[in-house]
């Protein structure tokens, strides 16, 4: 499509998220939705790699007898999901919510939060590697485990009519379409499925165990973190840029599939905890997912339902982490910059 020459400018005051009139794309300043690209600068600044994180403590007690085949389990069982979850949330950003989003600097933030996506799989493909687990029984296990099944076909369940190629924005069933995709990708995805999924693994981390794989996930759940809140924020300002769409039928749908969206992470910590590890179980789970869902109900303005205590006050401890003490104080790394580049 050629580009009209003029020298009228957008109004950033008709910038909104989706259906913005007067919105160009390209044009990055003057920014309305300051709250993406102060995303992208912490993304940019949270910058990690797997790969520089030491394996070699995991991988010496993963051959030893020091685990428990309940705790294989569970850390398998977490891992598979992680390798589903972040692959259907980089083909959600991709193919759903870039292309209908009309706000540049919210547009900016979705390139970093795929690019980190990628860093999730590479990290979830250099712990497999590392310790020598059945890739094929890891990446697959959303086809094989009912559990994870369930998980993510609720999941896509709600994706496919905006992946679909004639799918467009501008009708208020569509916009609604569009923002029911988005709470279920924020709030259910990445905001309820991912964290029982982390309290696993930072329940090895507490008892010093396959720590560098905790590490990678520690690093992975500070930028889900951050993804968590943009979408948040999104959300919260599709509300007030367009708030015909939250009505009281949409607000009442919302709630149910945050319901439904707890019963299945119950069956899942039934299969990870069949018979519970380091002091947590399926019942102390249960509780840590209703906590979870009614925060991040509260999160857009909707009533809690479950009105529960956190039972594992430490998970709130975990994403605390110091970016200069684990990689410039326990480690060199050396960056490559655009003068020391090899372009051969």
């Amino acid at each position: 499509m050629p580009i009209n020459m003029t020298k009228d400018r957008p109004n950033v005051n008709s910038r909104r998220i989706i259906n913005g009139a007067d919105s160009d794309v390209v044009q990055l300043h003057p920014m309305k939705h300051t709250f993406a690209w102060d995303a992208y600068l912490a993304g940019n600044a949270n910058h990690w790699l797997p790969t520089e994180i030491a394996m070699q403590d995991d991988i010496e007690l993963w051959k030893s007898p020091r685990l428990s085949e309940d705790e294989r389990l569970a850390f398998k069982t977490a891992l598979g999901f992680f390798t589903t979850a972040d692959s259907i949330a980089a083909n959600n950003i991709v193919l759903a919510l870039y292309e209908h989003i009309t706000s540049p600097e919210c547009r900016m933030y979705l390139l970093r939060q795929g690019f980190e996506e990628a860093i999730h799989t590479h990290a979830y493909q250099y712990i497999v590697e590392s310790l020598g687990l059945d890739g094929g029984e890891i990446f697959n296990m959303y086809r094989e485990n009912t559990a994870h099944n369930s998980k993510a076909n609720f999941i896509l369940t709600f994706n496919e009519g905006v992946f679909a190629d004639d799918f467009h924005t501008g009708t208020f069933e569509s916009d609604q379409k569009f923002l029911e995709n988005l709470c279920v990708f924020s709030l259910i995805l990445e905001g309820i499925f991912f964290y029982s999924s982390f309290a696993v693994i930072f329940g090895f981390q507490r008892q010093n165990k396959l720590v560098g794989s905790a590490e990678q996930i520690q690093y992975i759940m500070r930028d889900e973190s951050q993804h968590l809140n943009f979408g948040i924020n999104m959300i919260n300002t599709i509300k007030e840029e367009q708030p015909e769409l939250w009505d009281d039928a949409f607000q009442k749908r919302t709630i149910k599939l945050v319901k439904e969206a707890a019963k299945l992470e119950y069956e899942y910590a039934r299969e990870v905890f069949p018979k519970g590890i380091f002091g947590m179980n399926a019942d102390g789970f249960k509780q840590y997912i209703e906590y979870i869902a009614d925060r991040r109900l509260s999160a857009v303005g909707l009533p809690k339902q479950f009105k529960v205590k956190n039972p594992f006050p430490w998970m709130s401890e975990a994403v605390d982490i110091s970016k200069e003490k684990n990689f410039f104080e326990t480690r060199v790394t050396e960056y490559q910059t655009g003068g020391t580049l090899d372009w051969n």
